[in-house]
This record gives C-alpha cells, structure tokens and sequence, in this order.
C-alpha cells in the first residue's frame, strides 16, 4: 500500500513539473513569429507615429491640422489617403526569398523577389528562405540487425522547393524535417549489420536521402543530400575489432609466407633438375658459393663435400674389400 502511494505520488510530481510536448518543442523564434501575425501589432507602429506627431507639434495643432484635412474637398483628400496606405503596404523580398500571402485567412498566392504590395489588416504575409539548409542531425543511438550498438552522427542538405506547402502543410518544416531523420537513420541503421554500417556508408546515406526526401516531398521540401559524419561503436567493439583485424593481418602473413615457400621449392627443383643434367655443374656450383663467403671475413665457412666424393670414396672402400 505504501508503495502504491509512493508511485503515485512520484506520477503526480512528474506531470507537475514536466512541461507539454507542444511547449518543450516551441522556439521563441515561433512565438515571435505568432505574435506578430496580430493586425493591431503591426498597426503599433503607425499609431505611435501619430502619437509622436502629438507630441511634437500638440494637440490643438494636430486637431486643427486634421480638422482641415477632413474639410478639405474629397478628390484631394483621396490621393493623399492613397499614397499613405501605398506606402504601409509595402514590403520586400530579397532575391533569396518568397512570400506566402494571405488574404483574410486564404492563401491568394506566393510573392517573388521585388517590392510588393500587403493591404494591412486585410493581407498578411510570410517570408519562406529558399536557401540550402544544412541540418546537423543529434547523435542517434541505434542497434544494428547483429545487435551490436552503434552511435550514428549525420548531417542533411534540403532547401524549399514550394514556399506555400512548406507554410500551408506542416507546421514547422525545420522541426518537422529534423525529427523525421532522425527516425530514418534509426530505422535504417537497424537493418544493416555492422561491418555493412562501416563499409558501406554512402549506399546507407543514399537510402536515407531517398526515404526522407520521399516523405517530406509533400511539404515542398526538396532533400539533396544526406551525409554520414561519425559512427561510434563501444569501446568493448572497439578492442574486438583491433584483435578480428591483427588475425587477419596474421592470417595474410602466414599465407604470403607459405606462398613464397612453395615459389621458393619449385624455383629450387628446377635448378636442381638443370645441375643434373650436366656433369661437374653441382662442383662448380660449390665454388661459387665458396667464393662469395669467402667476400666476407667475418662469416663461419662450412665447407660442403659433395656427395658424389662420398660415393667415390664407397665404391673405393667396397672394392678394396672384395679384392
């Protein structure tokens, strides 16, 4: 029962403390973005003109002035109002950007680079960057198909192909595109072994580009490219791979003797097979040998008898003793 309490308690603290998902992933940049979406925030700006002109020239003054303007004939009065509301509806967009622009809460289309104009109140617009983002992806634990833990760094290439949908279909395409891969590279990563992870990265970033620039297809956003940065393996790993890598080196080495030996054997059987076909070339042989140890003081000379004196020396003995 106590521990029931005690469980129960800790559950409570936690959701006490613990913020939102929707408030842990939201940037001040988007609450920025969200607060000046306000009409009467973008119109602060023209109000505290006027107040200032108030201050400046005084009140009697200012109301006098506008006094005069509204007594003033219509078809004057109408240029002017024009000119001031052309004027607060401009707004630019550099060469690198678009902008979504609505029109009362409806998109009516996207705006090129230039000088544009922005009804206040009723138009609103967003300014989307069209530029290649480079998105460095968290350092991803996975495990591979040969249950073996790896630690996947990455970095991903992508820019904006359609402003609108990148605006009008997802939320947040930077948050939405980062959490997207990150997923990918799990899932991705867990279907390779380990040795296929190492070896084989470009095919594995590639599948990866493939898979995220299909999903994301539909929030005009156009992935290029996806890159492999680190891939960290335990340190237990690290120390089985050096021992799998010394053996095979072994391995080599002892196969490249054994292939130099049996080179070196056949190389020898062959002279062999020349020195007997000639008599007196295994003497001559020995002379040869004699006499490039003989360049060197330091060597221990063993002086070889050929059997063919030895056999001489049998046939010798073996007739004295018949006789």
């Amino acid at each position: 029962m106590m521990e029931s309490k005690e469980a129960y308690k800790s559950h409570r603290n936690s959701m006490m403390y613990s913020a939102p998902p929707e408030f842990e992933t939201e940037t001040l940049e988007e609450k920025l973005r969200e607060f000046m979406k306000n009409p009467w925030v973008r119109m602060f700006p023209v109000i505290l003109l006027f107040l200032s002109i108030i201050n400046f020239v005084g009140a009697p003054l200012f109301f006098r002035f506008i006094g005069n303007i509204f007594s003033m004939d219509i078809f004057f009065l109408l240029p002017i109002i024009i000119i001031i509301v052309l004027v607060l509806s401009i707004r630019q967009i550099n060469q690198y950007e678009r902008g979504v622009k609505f029109t009362i809460g409806k998109y009516t289309g996207t705006m090129e680079p230039g000088w544009r104009l922005v009804i206040p109140v009723f138009q609103s617009y967003q300014k989307v960057d069209m530029r290649i983002r480079a998105v460095d992806v968290p350092d991803q634990e996975a495990i591979t198909k040969d249950n073996i833990s790896v630690t996947v760094n990455a970095v991903i290439y992508y820019k904006i192909s359609h402003a609108e949908k990148a605006i009008i279909e997802v939320e947040n395409f930077f948050y939405a595109v980062s959490q997207l891969a990150q997923t990918t590279i799990r899932n991705v990563v867990g279907e390779v072994d380990l040795d296929e992870l190492l070896s084989n990265r470009d095919a594995i970033a590639e599948k990866i580009r493939g898979i995220v620039d299909q999903a994301t297809d539909a929030w005009g956003v156009k992935v290029s490219s996806v890159e492999l940065k680190d891939v960290t393996l335990p340190e237990e790993m690290k120390r089985v791979i050096g021992k799998q890598a010394e053996a095979e080196r072994e391995r080599r080495a002892v196969i490249i003797k054994a292939e130099g030996e049996v080179i070196a054997a056949e190389n020898i059987s062959r002279a062999a097979g020349i020195l007997a076909q000639h008599d007196g070339s295994l003497h001559l042989r020995t002379l040869h040998s004699i006499n490039d140890i003989s360049s060197d003081q330091s060597n221990t000379v063993v002086f070889a008898v050929p059997l063919e004196v030895l056999r001489a020396f049998e046939r010798l003995g073996a007739k004295n003793r018949s006789e």
